[in-house]
């Protein structure tokens, strides 16, 4: 009987343990999670606290009663101290109690932890400031509920995805919300600046926005935090912003101290280092997860692994091959992401511009209509699309607007595929008025593309 030890029961963990289990329903199957909650959705933390989900409990997407029905044993608040690879044991505490148990394969999710800039004051005592709090676990979505109040002020450092979808909640939820951008742009990691213009000017018309400042030292009062100073890059001025609540939205760093101490291979991004099948660089020892690090499809470099959807696909992965089944990640990752807040989607894929080095790249955008022109409730939509120069191929596209997202899922599709600008710009898209117009934002981006292209080809 397969002995297979899982460390983490996140969206990683949890999913390899479930195909692990559908793959041989005979194996012994454990998972060590630290935390109070077996698998549950962090994406929706936000939403928790917004109130849109009822009850942050609605989160858990598989309880211990539904891994208990499927003979995976999870133990719950207990921390791995210890791998020996030599003698293929998992030591672990559980309070008082010590476990120690035997393995064939080893599934690493150990996830990231929350990165805190080296702002002066942040901490007292060796912990945060009263008022000061990341977003990563569910305690720390109730703790930042309750020191919600409507009229209050809050600062988010950090203008990235859930930064301005925690600014969009207290919005919500009646609080005066300023967020603080070191970047002179935001969503750096999601659009090109071009793009994330018209989605700063939005938002500038309901919060402030001070991009290109650095969060340098905060005030407190009785070991609360009443107060943040942010300087100007350019000019190096100081200003002062009053507040009752701080939350740092500004990154993550991956977990790999017991993947750095069984020997597995670290990669530049800071992450376990994993190939198609999640294996890591350590025989039957595999890793799933923010803790890991893949190959971008469009540039072949190595990418830290951060949205869900990819990393339960990773646990997809690493569940059927740990449990003798054979199962292959695509080569590389497409980055496929998007969100929503202040009543705008937005959505991409691919590398943004400045990620896409050494790639010769031509980009064209159009801005349309989710409806004919004729047509009553139309709503705009912004695409670009980012294609190989030499090649023709559709390397990235981004799109704020009306169903953003499935737009960019179809885009995505052509890049998996190595479609090519020309292929795509003739593709037959669904039309009926009440629907969506007879041509699509995004052919029609394809088709600025292509005359870009063309022209290019020619020369002066």
């Amino acid at each position: 009987m397969r002995q297979i030890i899982i460390i983490g029961c996140g969206a990683g963990g949890g999913t390899s343990a479930q195909f692990a289990r559908k793959t041989d329903r005979t194996a012994s199957i454990t998972v060590f999670e630290k935390g109070k909650y077996p698998q549950y959705s962090k994406c929706g933390l936000p939403y928790a606290i917004a109130g849109t989900i009822p009850d942050f409990h609605n989160l858990i997407e598989f309880s211990e009663d539904w891994f208990k029905k499927e003979h995976i044993e999870v133990s719950l608040e207990t921390t791995v101290e210890e791998i020996n690879i030599q003698k293929r044991t998992v030591s672990a505490t559980k309070g008082s109690e010590h476990i120690e148990k035997e393995f064939d394969s080893l599934i690493l999710a150990t996830g990231s932890k929350p990165w805190i800039p080296p702002i002066q004051n942040i901490q007292k005592n060796g912990q945060l400031l009263q008022g000061v709090h990341v977003l990563r676990t569910i305690d720390d979505g109730k703790l930042i509920l309750t020191q919600i109040k409507k009229g209050r002020k809050a600062t988010i450092i950090g203008a990235g995805l859930i930064g301005l979808e925690m600014a969009d909640t207290l919005h919500k939820k009646g609080m005066n919300v300023t967020v603080v951008e070191a970047l002179p742009s935001i969503l750096t990691n999601t659009l090109d600046d071009d793009m994330s213009a018209p989605v700063l000017q939005t938002l500038q018309e309901k919060i402030a926005i001070y991009t290109n400042h650095l969060a340098v030292r905060t005030d407190e009062h009785h070991g609360t935090i009443s107060a943040l100073f942010i300087k100007d890059i350019p000019t190096g001025e100081e200003k002062r912003i009053e507040t009752d609540l701080l939350i740092i939205a500004t990154g993550t760093k991956p977990e790999t101290s017991l993947a750095k101490a069984v020997g597995c291979a670290i990669g530049k991004s800071g992450g376990i280092q994993v190939n198609e099948k999640s294996e890591t660089s350590v025989i039957n020892v595999y890793a799933v997860g923010d803790c890991t690090e893949y190959i971008d499809f469009v540039t072949s470099e190595p990418l830290g692994i951060g949205l869900g959807s990819i990393v339960v696909r990773q646990g997809i992965a690493a569940g059927i091959n740990v449990a003798g089944g054979i199962y292959s990640l695509p080569a590389g990752v497409l980055l496929t992401r998007t969100s929503e807040f202040f009543g705008m989607e937005i959505a991409a894929v691919g590398p943004v511009k400045q990620g896409i080095k050494n790639i010769p790249l031509i980009t064209g955008k159009y801005k349309g209509s989710s409806l004919p022109d004729y047509f009553p409730g139309r709503e705009p939509i912004l695409i670009k699309v980012g294609v190989h120069e030499e090649t023709g191929c559709i390397l990235s596209a981004q799109a704020v607007g009306c169903n953003a997202a499935q737009r960019i899922n179809t885009l995505a599709c052509a890049i998996l595929g190595k479609m090519t600008v020309e292929e795509f710009r003739k593709m037959e898209t669904a039309y009926a008025p009440p629907i969506a117009p007879t041509l699509d934002a995004i052919t029609l981006a394809c088709d600025v593309v292509s005359l870009k292209l063309a022209r290019k080809r020619r020369g002066p």
